[in-house]
């Protein structure tokens, strides 16, 4: 169109005409946007190069399984937004949707929970301890739950008895999904408007390919319900980590992402995530994956926290070391179950070798920034 003479365009529009001129040619697709920082669970931290092109795409990649209202959506960030979780869960879903972002400065359950009342929160990413330290708090029951239409779980896995109960309490259904830093970082998510498997992170987001393959060699793909590690290629994945040429060259392979992760796939291509491949604790021959045992603790009415490692055994090579934090109510009274209540309530869940060899109670486990249990201090305390 014509564009109107200079003397009929107000003030206003005269000042973001020259905003316009300003600003910079849009970059390279392929140059880099964002710097960002793995959390460090398993090691140093290490900087992750993506593209502009690689967060473009995946925040449209997120949008396909979890679509949100533009102009309407009220988000909630209670994590620290340099993590990629926050960064992709809240701050590039606010701005994709012209929401607003409410950020809080630190977190605390009474903050959260006031939060999500007086601002009328729609959507909220949280992370297993999260939704379990909230279902914990006193004032939880008494919250005004009534403006939020849909949760995210990140960081770790979520236990299904937990799904459950924050569902049943909140009104709210949680979808769980599954990625890293290095793959920009969405890879799959359970769809917010299709099937929800409990248990279960999801469907590989549109143009990702998610495999598994066998943790020794990875390189044999495996049938469904075989577990193995996970791989996966789109094009979201990350140029390379920063300044470490071998570490890259390790973790990218014949253009697949290594995750590290060890999943299966079901015949309907969700992915089911076991444990950390470093967490694998192999007792007597046999593989044992913390998250199995951790989730049978959790089903323990007086247990609210568990985290398994494995710690070396002379008879068996490893065996399992469970710490556990006790309900709120028993932890105030002073009560909680014998380690022989618990080892006889896993028995019945779990095959023998299995079972932790010892229990160990705790006021409360190391977190990580982003919430999720540092079994890395555990090993050192243990």
């Amino acid at each position: 169109p014509t564009a109107a003479p200079t003397a009929a365009i107000g003030p206003g529009a005269r000042r973001l005409l020259t905003g316009f001129a300003r600003l910079p040619p849009f970059p390279d697709p392929d140059s880099l946007s964002t710097l960002q920082y793995t959390g460090g669970t398993t090691g140093r931290a290490k900087g992750v190069e993506l593209s502009h092109r690689a967060v473009a795409i995946n925040v449209s990649q997120r949008e396909a399984l979890l679509p949100t209202e533009p102009a309407r959506e009220r988000v909630l960030a209670i994590t620290p937004l340099f993590h990629v979780y926050a960064t992709a869960m809240c701050l590039y879903l606010a701005l994709y949707c012209r929401g607003a972002l409410v950020i809080l400065p630190r977190y605390h359950p009474r903050l959260a929970l006031d939060a999500i009342a007086r601002e009328r929160i729609t959507l909220f990413s949280g992370s297993p301890t999260i939704f379990n330290g909230l279902m914990g708090f006193e004032g939880f029951a008494g919250t005004d739950f009534s403006s939020l239409r849909l949760c995210f779980s990140g960081a770790s896995a979520l236990p299904p008895d937990t799904m459950r109960r924050w569902e049943a309490a909140t009104g709210a259904p949680v979808c769980e999904g599954f990625g890293q830093t290095e793959s920009g970082p969405v890879l799959a998510f359970n769809p917010s408007l299709g099937v929800r498997k409990p248990g279960s992170v999801g469907i590989a987001v549109p143009g990702t390919e998610i495999g598994v393959v066998d943790a020794a060699t990875g390189t044999r793909a495996l049938p469904p319900g075989e577990p193995g590690e996970v791989r996966a290629r789109g094009p979201a994945l990350m140029r390379g980590y920063r300044n470490l040429p071998s570490q890259t060259a390790e973790t990218l392979r014949d253009g697949w992402l290594h995750t590290g992760d060890i999943g299966w796939l079901d015949a309907d291509g969700y992915l089911f995530i076991c444990d950390r491949k470093k967490d694998m604790v192999i007792v007597s021959g046999f593989n044992v994956y913390p998250r199995e045992v951790e989730e049978a603790l959790l089903l323990h009415p007086a247990i609210a926290e568990a985290a398994v490692i494995g710690v070396p055994d002379p008879d068996k090579g490893e065996s399992l070391r469970a710490f556990v934090v006790a309900a709120p109510g028993l932890a105030a009274a002073g009560l909680r179950p014998t380690a022989e209540i618990l080892a006889a309530h896993l028995r019945g869940l779990l095959a023998a070798y299995k079972l932790p060899r010892d229990f160990t109670w705790s006021d409360g486990l190391p977190k990580t920034v982003v919430g999720k249990i540092d079994k890395q201090a555990l090993r050192g305390r243990a």
